[in-house]
């Protein structure tokens, strides 16, 4: 016990209290936000290689944006991103963020089916399928279970069976030999249950959108009940956007 305890004073606390209220690192980059600055909107459209910058007004769509800089490396007077990692959300158009518009995204309460937050507020099984992603997001959501996050306390799980979960949680573009592995995974898992989109690649196919190795059908199918943008998303952004959608905070 007495070394158990020197460790404990040596490490000090390794989990997050409040993981509402972290302050990361000034480089992390979070929610973007585009001031009102003049600046040529066709130069800054096109130094985004993820064609996720659009103009009049200039807009920047965060189902696309990989979160690399270079935006607002190339114009810092109109693009900064912010240390805000609360980027889930269950409204496509938030995903949306409009010069002018310094308004962070939330979860919509009002459009939550009443059944999540009956059922899935205290417990939430989720069971994660990787439809062709290149592991970014995998190893956030596995780091989401670590002594430093510890989704488990607050009763959001992965399990290893669809019938054990509430929900599937979708990774990756959707690759065409992924497709119908998808749908059966949906399929096993009980009713009611929910669908969540972890990354870029989920949210848009990312930079493998068009390609005929991707299929989307299932996405376009069925109602999607969270979106959490990045490439990767912070862990921070996944379990906050878990947790808005099943409670209320």
């Amino acid at each position: 016990m007495l070394e158990q305890l020197k460790i404990f004073r040596r490490h000090g606390r390794q989990y997050i209290p409040d993981i509402t209220d972290v302050h990361l690192h000034q480089h992390f980059r979070g929610r973007p936000v585009i001031t009102g600055r003049q600046t040529d909107g066709e130069r800054l459209a096109e130094c985004c290689p993820a064609d996720a910058i659009a103009t009049a007004p200039v807009r920047i769509d965060l189902a696309k944006c990989n979160f690399c800089g270079l935006c607002a490396r190339s114009f810092p007077e109109k693009v900064r991103f912010t240390n805000d990692y609360r980027l889930a959300t269950n409204i496509v158009s938030q995903l949306t963020v409009v010069e002018g518009n310094d308004l962070p995204l939330t979860v919509d309460r009002s459009s939550v089916r009443p059944e999540i937050k009956r059922l899935f507020g205290k417990s939430l099984k989720l069971r994660q399928v990787s439809a062709g992603g290149d592991n970014s997001t995998e190893l956030e959501l596995n780091a989401c279970s670590n002594v430093n996050f510890d989704m488990g306390r607050f009763g959001i799980e992965f399990v290893a069976s669809p019938r054990h979960a509430d929900g599937i949680l979708i990774t990756g573009p959707v690759t065409r030999n992924m497709a119908a592995a998808v749908q059966v995974c949906y399929d096993a898992v009980p009713e009611p249950k929910m669908i969540v989109l972890a990354g870029v690649d989920a949210l848009s196919g990312g930079v493998f959108a068009g390609s005929e190795a991707i299929d989307r059908s299932f996405i376009r199918k069925y109602h999607i009940d969270l979106y959490i943008p990045g490439n990767p998303p912070h862990p921070l952004t996944i379990i906050n956007g878990l947790l808005d959608l099943c409670r209320d905070r």
